[in-house]
């Protein structure tokens, strides 16, 4: 067939978020899925070793073109605007989703002791956080989890990629980085961080919803 790498590239750029191995093999399967996945590594070293202005990355459990982050400043003058800041209350509350998720609301505001609806609201509507479905206890309280929107901003393969205690004390809370309120928690929270949205919804004490980006209904106080 054509050249495969050129293939490949063309594919992760026609696409609009992250595009899986398995999607990339299911588009071409007379190629194996060895040499697609040999395609891509020589050609996230190609363009490492080119250092231009794009490189090819491994993010929110696929591969994708992106700005080396070292031109960031341009990038951002061409735009003329600055992203929106998420306030740190919200941002608190996406920290505690992502280390401490499948979590419902009442879990999150035993440990920021606030409410955390606006919180919850707004993270929703930016689609960093998803319902993952409602807990089988009184209440039917809902479970929140992260998206891979989320893996994809932080630039994190998966789960497994959240920053450790010790490694989030090295970052002395740099601009755009995860920083929860409750340290102590952190590595006992890390444990459960590689779970994935969906075995949060085989958990058999999760009734999954179908559509993940919903707005939150009204919870019961026992939530």
């Amino acid at each position: 067939m054509e050249n495969i790498k050129a293939v490949i590239e063309a594919l992760i750029l026609a696409s609009d978020a992250p595009l899986g191995l398995e999607k990339i093999c299911a588009v071409i399967p007379e190629v194996e899925k060895e040499q697609v996945r040999a395609a891509l590594d020589d050609l996230m070293a190609e363009h490492d070793r080119r250092a231009g202005g794009i490189c090819l990355q491994e993010v929110a459990g696929g591969f994708q073109f992106r700005t080396r982050p070292e031109l960031g400043h341009w990038v951002k003058k061409l735009k003329g605007t600055k992203p929106a800041a998420m306030s740190a209350s919200v941002m608190e509350t996406l920290a505690i989703v992502a280390y401490r998720q499948p979590i419902v609301k009442s879990e999150i505001e035993s440990i920021r002791g606030v409410d955390a609806g606006h919180a919850l609201k707004v993270l929703l509507e930016k689609k960093l956080l998803r319902i993952l479905g409602r807990k089988d206890v009184p209440g039917k309280p809902i479970i929140y989890g992260t998206t891979k929107k989320f893996l994809e901003v932080f630039n994190l393969k998966d789960l497994s990629e959240l920053p450790t205690l010790r490694e989030l004390k090295e970052l002395n809370e740099p601009e755009g980085n995860l920083v929860p309120v409750e340290p102590d928690d952190a590595e006992e929270a890390q444990e459960s961080a590689g779970q994935s949205a969906g075995e949060s919804a085989e958990n058999p004490e999760v009734k999954s919803t179908e559509d993940s980006s919903e707005k939150p209904p009204e919870e019961n106080s026992s939530s």
